[in-house]
C-alpha cells in the first residue's frame, strides 16, 4: 500500500530502521492486517489523534487505572503511559503462539509437580539437581504438595519478544503472581471507544470475557463437594504495586478482595470475617509471594498472610491459585531448561524458542560472558520489573566491572543473553509517529482446559533507543488485537462516508 493522504500527521517519514515492525513491512508498506487502521488514521483532521490521545490519558486517571512505584518522590500512583496505536498480530502468526503456550504450560506443569514430588527430570539429570534445589524460589514446605488436579500454574503471563527474523521468542515465564492482565482489559475498552468502526471492521478476537474465564478457572479448583464455592482475592493491601488490579478482578468477577487480616483458620477451614460472623473460603486468588502468605510456614515475621493457610490446603479444604512453589519455574536459569523439560516430558519439539541463554553457574559459559559482557544481556535469576540487569552495550566500564564482580561471587545467579533486536510499533511522539521497542505478555488460563487470551499486554519502551519496557522503568502499553481472519478492505472503508471511528 502507498499512500495518496497527505495529513500534518501522517507515515509517510515514518521510518522502520531495520527492525521488524508490526504495522510496517518496510516504509511506506503496511502488513495486511494493518491497512484498514493505518488508511483511517491518515483521514483524520490534524491534531484529531493527539486530541483522542490526551481524552484516553484523561479516561485513565478518572478512572483510577493506575499503579504504584515504591520509592518514587513524585508520588505513588501513576496511570501507565497508553499509546492509543493498537499493536496487530495477524492469525497466522497468533496460531503459533497460542500452539506454543499451550505445550510450555502444559511442559511447565509436569515440571512443577515433578520436583516437588518424584524428582524424575532430576534424577534422569536433564536439569542438573543443585540449579533447581538450590534456587531462591524453591519452597521445602511444598514437597509432597498434590494441588487439585495437579494443576499448579492456573494463571500464566508469559513473556515474548520479536526479532528481526519476524520470530517469537519466550523472553521468560511470570507463574508466581503476573500482573498486569486489568491493563490489557482496560486498554481494549479504551480503545474501543476511540477506533470504534476499525475494531469493529477488523474482526479483532474479543477478550472481554476473562474475568468469567478466569472465575470458572478458580473455581473448578474447589474441594470435593462444594457446590456454590466461595471464592476470594487476596491482596497484600492498598499499598502493592498492582492493588489497582487486585480490586479490579475482584470487582469484574464479583467476588470479596480480601487482606490477611480477614482470613483466619477455625475448625480446619479458611474463614472470611463479616459482618454476619464467620465465612468459610474455598478458592483463594493470591496475589502475594509465597513466603508472606503464611507465617507458619514460610516468614515468621509476616503480617500479609493467614497463619496456618498452608496446613489447610495441604489437606485440601483451600485451594490456592496459583499453587505455593510455582516461582522456581520463573528461574531464569531454570528458564533456559524449559525446551529440556518440553521434549522430556513431551516428547515434542518447542514450538517457541528460547532467547540463546548462556549460564554462568557453567565454567566454560561464565568465562565468555565475563569477555563479553559489553555485547550482552546479564540478568540476575531471581529479579524482575527490569531491575537487577545490566544491558552491556549501554552501561558504562563501571557497571560492567559491577556486574562482572557479582557472576564471579554468585555464578548460579545469573545468566546472560545476546541483545535481541526487539520489534518495534509506532507511538505518538508529539505531532508524528516514531518506533519504539515492543514486547508481549499474553495470559493463559488453565482450569479444565488450557487457554491463551487472544491477545494480551503489549509493553512499550517508551523511551527512544530503550530496551525497557517495565512501568516501573518508564515503559507503557498499548491494546492488542489479533485479527481473527482478513479485515475488511481498507478500500471499503473510503466508501463510507467520514465518519467517527
Amino acid at each position: 500500500m502507498c499512500y495518496s493522504v497527505t495529513t500534518a500527521m501522517h507515515f509517510k517519514d515514518y521510518q522502520t530502521d531495520g527492525f521488524y515492525d508490526e504495522l510496517f513491512e518496510q516504509p511506506g508498506r503496511v502488513r495486511p492486517g494493518a491497512s484498514l487502521l493505518i488508511e483511517r488514521i491518515e483521514q483524520l483532521p490534524q491534531g484529531d489523534l493527539q486530541r483522542r490521545q490526551r481524552a484516553t490519558e484523561a479516561s485513565m486517571m478518572n478512572m483510577g487505572i493506575t499503579f504504584a512505584v515504591y520509592g518514587d518522590e513524585q508520588g505513588a500512583e501513576k496511570i501507565i503511559p497508553f499509546d492509543i496505536i493498537p499493536r496487530i498480530i495477524e492469525a497466522p502468526d497468533w496460531q503459533r503462539i497460542e500452539a506454543g503456550l499451550r505445550q510450555r504450560i502444559t511442559a511447565l506443569n509436569l515440571f512443577l509437580h515433578d520436583v516437588y514430588n518424584d524428582q524424575k527430570i532430576l534424577a534422569d539429570k536433564i536439569i542438573p539437581p543443585d540449579v533447581v534445589l538450590s534456587a531462591e524460589s524453591y519452597r521445602k514446605q511444598c514437597v509432597g504438595l498434590k494441588p487439585p488436579h495437579d494443576i499448579w500454574c492456573h494463571i500464566t503471563g508469559t513473556d515474548l519478544i520479536r526479532d528481526r527474523d519476524g520470530q517469537f521468542y519466550v523472553l521468560e515465564d511470570n507463574l508466581r503472581c503476573p500482573s498486569g492482565v486489568s491493563y490489557m482489559l482496560e486498554n481494549r475498552q479504551l480503545l474501543k471507544r476511540t477506533f470504534p468502526k476499525v475494531f469493529e471492521q477488523s474482526r479483532v478476537r474479543p477478550i472481554d470475557d476473562y474475568p468469567s474465564r478466569l472465575l470458572e478457572t478458580l473455581e473448578h479448583l474447589a474441594p470435593p463437594n462444594v457446590a456454590d464455592p466461595t471464592t476470594v482475592v487476596l491482596t497484600p493491601g492498598m499499598y502493592n504495586s498492582a492493588y489497582f488490579e487486585h480490586a479490579f478482578l475482584a470487582q469484574q468477577m464479583g467476588v470479596e478482595l480480601v487482606e490477611g487480616s480477614d482470613l483466619v483458620v477455625s475448625d480446619g477451614f479458611v474463614m472470611m470475617r463479616t459482618t454476619r460472623g464467620l465465612s468459610r473460603v474455598d478458592v483463594i486468588y493470591r496475589r502475594i509471594d509465597d513466603e508472606f502468605m503464611d507465617p507458619n510456614a514460610f516468614r515468621g515475621d509476616s503480617m500479609l498472610g493467614v497463619p496456618g493457610l498452608m496446613e489447610v490446603y495441604r489437606a485440601g479444604r483451600v485451594a490456592l491459585a496459583n499453587a505455593p512453589g510455582t516461582g522456581i519455574a520463573d528461574d531464569k536459569v531454570v528458564y533456559a531448561y524449559v525446551p529440556d523439560m518440553i521434549k522430556y516430558y513431551l516428547g515434542e519439539d518447542p514450538l517457541l524458542a528460547n532467547v540463546p541463554t548462556y549460564l554462568c553457574w557453567r565454567d566454560e559459559d561464565r568465562v565468555y560472558v565475563l569477555d563479553h559482557l559489553a555485547s550482552l544481556v546479564v540478568k540476575s535469576a531471581n529479579e524482575s520489573g527490569g531491575y537487577g540487569m545490566l544491558i552491556g552495550p549501554a552501561a558504562t566500564q563501571a557497571e560492567r566491572a559491577e556486574f562482572a564482580q557479582k557472576i564471579r561471587d554468585t555464578p548460579r545467579n545469573f545468566i546472560a543473553q545476546p541483545v535481541v533486536s526487539l520489534s518495534r510499533a509506532p507511538v505518538i511522539v508529539g505531532e508524528h509517529f516514531e518506533g519504539r521497542h515492543v514486547d508481549l505478555r499474553p495470559y493463559v488460563l488453565y482450569g479444565d482446559d488450557i487457554r491463551v487470551v487472544p491477545g494480551g499486554l503489549t509493553r512499550v519502551a517508551l523511551r527512544k533507543g530503550s530496551l525497557v519496557v517495565n512501568s516501573s522503568q518508564g515503559g507503557g502499553s498499548k491494546d492488542t488485537w489479533v485479527i481473527d481472519d482478513s479485515p475488511v478492505p481498507a478500500g471499503q472503508l473510503l466508501a463510507q462516508s467520514q465518519q467517527q471511528l
